[in-house]
């Protein structure tokens, strides 16, 4: 079932921009960079990934299902003076031009796809030697705050905490990618280059986490007033625990690194 994250727009907009600029000295040093390029980023949502490649000087196409998410991207755009076009369509039926994008881009989104046909797309609108980055990232379950919060989600919803979308199919992984992916992705015409992970923290208080919380697909089909109870009851519990104060939180990108052959 896709996870309708339109109806968390703000909050998502909100509280899912933690990525810093280090992801791209990471790929910098790989060889990869943005300047001049165009690229499809698939799964923009609100646009927190769009952004940063438009300051590294590529021309950005967006491409996101939700209205929604598009709405909340154009807003942040306006206020930074961003010039990225969106188009509200889906990554696996993207209407865009054949052979023309340097890079496809997605971030925290892979998982939502149907794989095998949005790697045809993807394989369409890429040039030849064209680069496919998958990424995604999220808070690390050994952290304290992190183990406490799950622990109290998974006895206020129980049976809804599991990994999302096609991710719940796959009972291994390899820094987060379902093991199945990598066939698939070979299968498809595109080598690996690189797989590499990046340690970051991001700094919440008690509020901007439990908000950051009532974005993920867990709680998504949960009316909105049963979000706020169930955070103001973690927000007690985390309160007790930790005090009130500001969290740094363990973070981790994963980064895949693929090529059209």
């Amino acid at each position: 079932m896709k996870a309708d994250f339109g109806q968390v727009a703000k909050g998502y907009a909100l509280y899912r921009n933690d990525l810093t600029e280090e992801l791209f000295d990471g790929l910098e040093v790989r060889g990869i960079n943005f300047r001049g390029r165009s690229v499809a980023d698939l799964g923009s949502g609100t646009g927190i990934l769009s952004r940063m490649l438009r300051e590294q000087g590529a021309k950005v196409t967006g491409v996101e299902p939700s209205a929604e998410l598009i709405r909340e991207a154009k807003l942040i755009d306006a206020e930074c003076d961003a010039n990225i076009d969106y188009i509200n369509r889906y990554a696996e039926d993207t209407g865009l031009p054949g052979q023309f994008f340097d890079a496809v881009t997605a971030l925290r989104a892979w998982h939502w796809f149907d794989g095998p046909t949005v790697l045809k797309e993807a394989k369409r609108i890429l040039k030849p030697g064209g680069d496919l980055l998958i990424m995604d990232s999220g808070f690390v379950s050994a952290d304290p705050v992190v183990q406490e919060t799950m622990g109290h989600l998974k006895k206020a919803i129980p049976g809804r905490i599991k990994p999302a979308g096609r991710k719940a199919d796959s009972a291994q992984s390899i820094s987060s990618f379902p093991v199945e992916w990598f066939a698939e992705w070979q299968a498809h015409g595109f080598d690996l280059k690189e797989l590499y992970n990046e340690d970051y923290t991001v700094a919440f208080t008690l509020d901007t986490w439990c908000e950051r919380l009532k974005t993920l697909s867990w709680m998504l089909h949960l009316e909105e007033g049963e979000r706020d109870q169930i955070m103001d009851s973690l927000k007690l519990h985390l309160s007790n625990l930790f005090g009130d104060r500001t969290y740094e939180i363990d973070h981790k990108l994963h980064v895949v690194l693929l090529k059209n052959v």
